[in-house]
């Protein structure tokens, strides 16, 4: 899962940003609205936590905007005001939920869940490969009954993996869902958790599922 953090204050920012990351999401965060704005319009976000008051573009004009840019992706609006007439302008906006600062994290993190959880509604929670499977609620993942544990990383990997089986994942795709915006996709670093996934879920079992592609990608798949 992939969430835009649009915020100027930059310590609210760095946490919001360390919180979601150790529960496996991957963030991009803009301190203004004109870089977040952009950076909404061409990424394929699962949600974004927007900021009212912002250098630049505010909030609500970010918001309107992608609505008509039909960009549907859930807005959380984060801000200080606490006014009923400002939840209200902000949620005619777009906004899916509004959350007023300061806040517990905990409330914050349930309302992610639920937005990312409306996004769609069908979306299958439990995944399946062979006899591999990933639960995206709990987190576990299991291989043939027994439960492997994985790093937030190895995890948010496994799922874009297991959301793409069967299909060839460039380096690039690889590095646009599971890092962030910053993250250099012609280091090594996408080699070195996809050998740790393998020996976590390859190794000691007679089926393998993680392959490379030579000069293209990874794929998950049974042989």
């Amino acid at each position: 899962m992939r969430i835009l953090v649009i915020e100027d204050e930059k310590k609210i920012a760095s946490f919001i940003k360390r919180g979601l990351k150790e529960k496996s999401y991957s963030v991009d965060v803009a301190f203004d609205g004109d870089k977040g704005f952009f950076l909404a319009e061409i990424n394929p976000y699962d949600l974004i936590v927007l900021d009212i008051m912002l250098p630049g573009k505010d909030g609500l004009f970010i918001c309107r905007e992608l609505r008509k840019k039909n960009i549907a992706v859930p807005i959380l609006m984060l801000t200080a005001r606490d006014e009923i007439e400002d939840k209200v302008s902000g949620l005619d906006s777009g906004a899916d939920d509004y959350l007023t600062k300061p806040f517990a994290f905990e409330e914050f993190l349930a309302r992610v869940r639920v937005l990312i959880r409306k996004k769609d509604k069908l979306k299958i929670t439990k995944l399946k490969v062979a006899d591999l499977e990933l639960d995206q609620l709990s987190h576990k993942v299991r291989r043939a009954g027994k439960e492997i544990e994985l790093t937030g990383t190895e995890y948010a990997l496994l799922e874009y993996l297991m959301l793409n089986a069967n299909q060839v994942v460039t380096r690039t795709m690889i590095s646009e869902h599971v890092w962030n915006e910053d993250f250099d996709s012609f280091s090594n670093v996408i080699n070195v958790y996809v050998n740790y996934l393998r020996n976590k879920i390859n190794t000691g079992f007679d089926k393998k599922l993680i392959h490379s592609i030579r000069g293209t990608g990874y794929i998950l798949k049974e042989e």
